[in-house]
């Protein structure tokens, strides 16, 4: 039998020893500091539930996660200290730490800090419409949510290096080519196949599968955390930049930025 939970922007169910975290938020998902602590309390719930086993990571609408709203400051929060941490930052690092295993269900586009919500878990299921894209340079300011560690530990440095410094969005095809993605299905398979796949984990033991985890992601937490510092300092000083301005205005103006570079 299912048991459902429900806090602001997110939908928690358990069934049999998969917990369900459904971002819900539609159409866009566009994440804040309310919406990130959510799935991170729902992580952080599952993983103290002795009952649970793996965790799903799905979302309502026709995307997984869009990323920033920039037009909502909260998604950029101004820091009073040049290398103070962005608190979004914060919530990034205890889904990081959780030790369950986790399966994201990624069935639209995981955009900016929407793929690293995504790559946040272990395994990705996604589909030949899902669309990826780290956009951070092509709005004028550094990586964050942990892609600068997280994304190059996947796909390898020359990879990262080429979505990160030309922002293009890459399908599912080629996001599973070059290993972003580890299943692919028809669209209106992922959440089924994506619960499937955590319920196949579940049959191991637990004690075993989180044991093996934490040998498999041994530093994970510590360089992660390293990674979110480093970002969050960078990213204070460029938020301040015309470089970020002319990002943000040519974005919502659906037209290519003119940098200055300043």
């Amino acid at each position: 039998m299912s048991q459902s939970t429900d806090v602001p922007y997110v939908g928690v169910t358990r069934d049999g020893h998969v917990a369900i975290v459904e971002i819900q938020r539609p159409p866009h998902n566009y994440f804040d500091i309310p919406m990130i602590t959510a799935i991170a309390d729902a992580f952080e719930a599952a993983e103290a539930d002795p009952e649970c086993r793996t965790i799903v990571l799905c979302a309502q609408g026709t995307a997984f996660c869009a990323g920033a709203n920039f037009a909502n400051r909260e998604a950029t929060p101004q820091q009073k200290s040049p290398r103070a941490l962005n608190p979004i930052y914060d919530q990034a690092i205890r889904l990081i730490a959780c030790t369950k295993p986790s399966v994201g269900a990624v069935h639209g586009p995981a955009i900016g800090g929407g793929l690293g919500l995504a790559l946040a878990t272990d395994l990705r299921v996604a589909c030949p419409e899902a669309r990826f894209s780290a956009n951070f340079n092509r709005l004028g300011f550094h990586p964050g949510f942990g892609l600068s560690y997280t994304l190059p530990r996947l796909v390898g440095q020359q990879q990262a290096a080429q979505l990160f410094y030309t922002g293009r969005r890459i399908g599912g095809d080629e996001a599973a080519r070059i290993g972003l993605v580890d299943v692919l299905v028809a669209q209106d398979k992922v959440r089924a196949s994506a619960v499937e796949l955590a319920g196949e984990i579940a049959v191991s033991s637990p004690i075993a599968v989180q044991s093996t985890r934490a040998t498999l992601r041994a530093g994970v937490v510590e360089a992660f955390r390293l990674a979110v510092a480093r970002e969050s300092a960078e990213q204070n000083a460029h938020f301040r930049t015309e470089d970020f301005k002319e990002g943000v205005k040519a974005m919502a103006e659906r037209r290519p930025p003119r940098f200055s570079g300043r």
